[in-house]
């Protein structure tokens, strides 16, 4: 079995998720600015060109349209799958 990256090869800042999801929620979701973690990393980005070249497929969609989709879900299962 493999595993594959299907991101978008481009980064996202926390900040910016959090940003980004709130606006699609509604809802503001708090949070705290601390030191690093030991372990945490400064940038991870996938490269998902694996899978462009194997199946020739590669992501459409935006950031904002990532957390409509994941909202939209959360909302229809509110308690989990």
């Amino acid at each position: 079995m493999r595993a594959y990256n299907l991101g978008t090869g481009g980064g996202v800042s926390v900040l910016q998720l959090l940003a980004t999801f709130g606006e699609i929620s509604g809802i503001t979701i708090p949070y705290e600015i601390t030191d690093r973690q030991p372990g945490d990393v400064a940038t991870l980005i996938a490269d998902p060109s694996l899978v462009e070249k194997l199946w020739g497929w590669r992501t459409t969609r935006d950031l904002q349209a990532m957390c409509r989709d994941a909202w939209h879900f959360q909302s229809l299962h509110p308690n989990g799958y």
